[in-house]
């Protein structure tokens, strides 16, 4: 008997499914002409200053492996970040860790404080690693439902009401992908008064947290009354920098939350890059217009994208508040969120990420993503809404 005939993938894996953004994105790269809306990354280039810290550090051969945390001045750095910011200290010896991006958090996070059956509350539609990060953990995930009409925030009585005695976790993430939604600080506070009743740990997804409109503020998980020591902010580099492939990542947390997080973070990962490292650190110690200006293109491009889709008969989009995504209802297509993403990558070549690759309360909504060109929105949304007037006239 072959190798091949006894095989078997881990039961582990059955319930763990392609990500919707990945196929979207590959079958974008098999179209010459296609518009790319799918990927959720800035199309800016990182701070010059920033990338020459890491063609000097190169020069001076720091190529070699880091501490397992990170190396000591970039954790340094992100000490003062969250006193300047947040007013918050921590050690930056033994709660702050750098990971491969805001994902490999995430998934460390959940294998360290997970066992099998405890319940985790993930927002639905939600971004796309936490529900199979926390099956992988061997958890079960159940979801907080975002509805439109409560502008994609969570419902305090419905949260209430999914609590059990094996409730574990709760994931939150603010500015919110796929919908843009923020949370107001009193939103913020109902959410962390139920975790500190409830005695709950918190993932806080806040790797949006400098992408915000409409002088709306950002308000931290962790400085909310009994949260610090509950609380692990998950954040990057990757949005706020346009340093995507990177992949450095940080999580601030209690001593008692991040030393099962480093258990598990050790032994997947040795360290994360080290030049990628230096880079990060030019970036949060340098001057902050890059971030400043590409949040305003950011603006510009959002209301674009909002006037023109809801100019377009079928499409009914709010205005988001946060991070660079718009998350449209389709529903009066009659197609599903998957039927509708294929039928304009086929028929306008323009890349979209089905709403149902995000949960259940995405099927009727599609994610398009404003991180491209204003001149390329522009012709996607030109192409969008000749490909979907053609449709609606077909017999």
């Amino acid at each position: 008997m072959s190798l091949a005939s006894r095989f078997k993938p881990a039961e582990r894996l059955k319930r763990i499914k392609l990500s919707g953004i990945r196929r979207f994105f590959a079958l974008a790269q098999e179209i010459p002409d296609v518009i790319n809306l799918s990927v959720g990354e800035p199309d800016f280039t990182p701070p010059i200053h920033a990338l020459e810290a890491g063609w000097q550090a190169a020069k001076e051969g720091k190529t070699h492996y880091a501490p397992t945390n990170g190396i000591p001045e970039l954790r340094e750095a992100l000490t003062q970040k969250a006193y300047r910011e947040y007013d918050l200290s921590y050690d930056p010896n033994s709660e702050i860790l750098i990971t491969v991006g805001g994902t490999e958090a995430i998934f460390s996070a959940l294998i360290a404080l997970i066992n099998p059956g405890d319940e985790v509350l993930i927002p639905n539609p939600g971004f796309v690693c936490y529900e199979p990060c926390v099956l992988l953990a061997g958890g079960v995930p159940v979801s907080v439902p975002l509805l439109e009409k409560n502008g994609f925030k969570p419902s305090i009585d419905e949260v209430m009401s999914l609590i059990t005695e094996k409730s574990r976790v709760m994931i939150l993430n603010y500015p919110n992908n796929p919908t843009g939604a923020v949370l107001s600080h009193d939103e913020v506070a109902a959410l962390a008064k139920i975790a500190v009743e409830q005695d709950m740990v918190v993932i806080s997804d806040e790797v949006y947290e400098k992408i915000i409109y409409d002088n709306a503020n950002h308000y931290c998980a962790a400085t909310f009354p009994e949260m610090r020591e509950r609380t692990l902010v998950v954040n990057s580099v990757s949005k706020t920098y346009a340093m995507t492939g990177l992949r450095v990542g940080f999580v601030y947390g209690s001593r008692e939350l991040i030393s099962p997080l480093w258990l598990a973070h050790q032994y997947a990962v040795a360290c994360v890059d080290t030049l990628a490292q230096y880079i990060a650190l030019a970036a949060l110690k340098g001057p902050q217009d890059f971030v400043k200006e590409m949040v305003q293109e950011f603006d510009r491009r959002r209301h674009l994208v909002y006037k023109r889709l809801n100019e377009i008969e079928g499409f009914n989009c709010i205005l988001p508040k946060g991070a660079f995504y718009v998350f449209p209802k389709i529903k009066d297509f009659g197609m599903s969120s998957e039927e509708f993403a294929e039928f304009l990558i086929k028929n306008a070549h323009i890349a979209t990420v089905p709403g149902s690759s995000f949960g259940s309360y995405g099927n009727d909504y599609i994610r398009i993503s404003y991180a491209a060109a204003y001149e390329q929105l522009e012709e996607a949304l030109n192409r969008i809404e000749k490909t979907v007037k053609a449709f609606k006239r077909a017999p």
